[in-house]
This record gives structure tokens, C-alpha cells and sequence, in this order.
């Protein structure tokens, strides 16, 4: 049993498509499941492929609004955009709530025994807040599953970590003063993207103060800074948190060959951050892991980058996956900047936590 793991994917999870010329097709779902078999990742013994059923009103209660629910299931029924890149229809959002469904399928399963690690294949939509949407995201599957754990199992500690290229504004702002779920974030530095905030100086409030921790990174930077930022920030944390589950959210939108950012990951590079959150998970929480890799908006390396994270997760040694072109070179500021701005970050934390004092 001990490293079983399960993935969750329904065929209708290709429903969630925002529209032709929209960045969010429904297509990236089907295309990397084919990648992935293609590889041979399902001939593998260990990992089971579980059909989730939808989420329940209920499942988003614990997080949602009572009228932002209904705002969103009212839209769908009339056909209309919830903002101009966020558009809401019966299909897109029977596949909205077949993916939250995903992330409560391996959230039990992981807690249940069945499996050690878990993947929520499409999941991490991350700029839905308690009462709002936007960023293609309907409803915070990330925060579904958090409070799903707490109420069915009794969990009291997560660790979100969101290596997305955006800043996960929604999960944020709904942890913001909760010292429960320590929520760290990786993104482009905010002044150069998509949604405007998660800077440096945000670090929860009330009970939540140091608990929302976000590392801005200067376009550009490549895999030897990320990971550096990782190691120097999620690896103590989590260390001293000793979390109850991480649970990590991102697709490939930090490839440097992406549509829609500006960072330089490689397909080697997700693949040494999903094999860091593995090692990490093993030391800290007994193994307990979700993935949820849903971004990317470049369709040919999406299911490349999708493989790399999954096969760190599921614990692969090598990968023979690789880019087809060159990644650009690092320009030589981003290391000097990201390291100002991790010692900016310890500088703010060391109350709160011993190991930045």
C-alpha cells in the first residue's frame, strides 16, 4: 500500500473549456492523460486511476459564499461570462465540479490509507475567493479540499505550496488569518503579472501573521533560483510547520516557453521541484501528498511538463522527457534579486519562525 498512488480524471473534465482563441482550452486534459500513456506512466502498478464524482453544494459551502455559489450556478444555467475571461455554462460547470470532486477523491484516498499520494489531474484553481471568481477559476478546489480534511478527518496542519507562475490571490485571501494552513507561494514577481498582488510584505494578519508567505521571482528565472528559493524557503518551513499534508497546486505555466509568464523552467526543472516536494512530504507528513496540476497555456509543452511533475511525485528516477529548444540563459540580476528578496522575507518571518533567526 505504502506507495500507491491514485489520479483522479473524468473524460467530461474537457468540458472546462473557456472558448476558442481563449488560453484555456479543454483539450490540455485529454492531451496529457495521452502523453502519459504514452510514456507508460499507467502500466505502473502503483498508480490507480479513480473516476471522482462531482463536489456537492456542501463540499463548496465550506468555503464559498452562499450567494457567490449561486451567483455562479445562476450564470451557468443562463449562458453568461462571469467576467470577461471567465466564462460559466452548464458544461463547463458540471466539469468544474467533477475536477473539485477530484481533489476530495484524493484527499480520501490518501487519508483513508488507500494511497500514500495523490493526483488531482486539472485541479489548482487558486484565484477563486470566498466570494468571487476570475483567472479562469470558478471555485477554490485547493481550499475545498482543506476544509473537506478538516471536517471528515480531523486534519489541523496543511502546507499549501503554490508553484504556480501566478499568485494564488483566492487561496490567500481565504487563509490570510489562519494559522492552520501555511500557505507559500512562488510566483512572477507581481508588477509584471496577472493578479497584481502577492508581494513580499503579506504575510497574513491576526493569528494568520507569517503564515502566508510569498517569494516574488524577476522574469527570467530559471531552475538552479527556483529551486534555491524552494530549499531556502519552503524546505525550513515545512520542517518547522510539520504539516499533515502538503498539498502543492501548479501546472506549466513557469516553462519558460509558456504564453502567459515570464519565468524560465524547464521540463527537467518540474521534475527536480516535484522530486523536492516527495522528499520534502516523506520527512515532514509521513508521505501525505496531493498534486494538483491544472495551468499551462502553451498546448505542446504542457503535457511535458505535466509528466515531469507527476513522475517526481509518483517517485520516477529519471525521465528521458526533455525540451525540443534551448531555455534562454538566466539573466544574471534574477539570482541577486531573488536572494534580496528571500532575505527581505526572513527578515519579516524570524518572530514567527525559528528557523530564519
Amino acid at each position: 500500500m505504502s506507495e500507491k498512488v491514485t489520479m483522479t480524471f473524468h473524460e467530461k473534465f474537457r468540458q472546462y473549456d473557456l472558448g476558442e482563441n481563449h488560453p484555456f482550452r479543454g483539450d490540455r486534459f485529454v492531451n496529457a492523460m495521452r502523453f502519459f500513456e504514452s510514456q507508460g506512466l499507467f502500466s505502473l502498478s502503483k498508480i490507480a486511476i479513480v473516476e471522482p464524482q462531482p463536489a456537492s453544494k456542501e463540499d463548496l459551502l465550506r468555503v464559498h459564499d452562499e450567494g457567490y455559489v449561486d451567483l455562479i450556478f445562476r450564470l451557468a444555467k443562463e449562458g453568461k461570462q462571469y467576467d470577461v475571461e471567465t466564462p460559466v455554462s452548464q458544461e463547463i460547470l458540471e466539469a468544474a465540479l467533477l475536477i473539485v470532486g477530484g481533489a476530495i477523491e484524493c484527499g480520501k484516498a490518501v487519508f483513508d490509507g488507500k494511497a500514500k499520494r495523490a493526483i488531482s489531474i486539472g485541479g489548482g484553481y487558486h484565484h477563486a475567493g470566498r466570494n468571487y471568481g476570475g483567472g479562469f477559476c470558478l471555485f477554490n478546489d485547493v481550499a475545498v479540499l482543506v476544509e473537506y480534511l478538516r471536517i471528515k478527518y480531523g486534519v489541523k496542519r496543511f502546507l499549501i505550496l503554490d508553484y504556480d507562475v501566478h499568485f494564488g490571490n483566492g487561496t490567500s485571501d481565504i487563509y490570510y488569518r489562519d494559522p492552520s494552513v501555511l500557505y507559500i507561494s512562488l510566483h512572477q514577481d507581481p508588477r509584471t503579472l496577472y493578479p497584481g498582488t502577492g508581494f513580499v510584505w503579506q504575510i497574513g494578519e491576526e493569528t494568520g501573521e507569517g503564515y502566508n508567505v510569498n517569494v516574488p521571482l524577476p522574469p527570467g528565472t530559471s531552475d538552479t533560483t527556483y529551486l534555491y528559493a524552494l530549499r531556502e524557503i519552503f524546505v525550513p518551513l515545512a520542517e518547522e510547520f510539520k504539516p499533515e499534508i502538503i498539498i502543492a497546486n501548479g501546472g506549466s505555466d513557469p516553462h519558460f516557453a509558456d504564453m502567459l509568464g515570464d519565468l524560465s523552467l524547464t521540463v527537467k526543472g518540474f521534475f527536480e521541484i516535484a522530486c523536492l516536494i516527495r522528499e520534502i512530504a516523506g520527512k515532514v507528513c509521513d508521505g501525505k501528498l496531493v498534486l494538483m496540476p491544472g495551468s499551462g497555456y502553451n498546448p505542446k509543452v504542457l503535457p511535458l511538463c505535466w509528466y515531469a511533475l507527476i513522475a517526481g511525485i509518483v517517485g520516477l528516477e529519471e525521465i528521458n522527457v526533455k525540451d525540443s529548444y534551448t531555455p534562454p540563459e538566466e539573466p544574471p540580476f534574477c539570482r541577486k534579486k531573488v536572494e534580496e528578496a528571500i532575505g527581505e522575507l526572513k527578515s519579516l518571518l524570524k518572530k514567527k519562525w525559528n528557523c530564519f533567526r
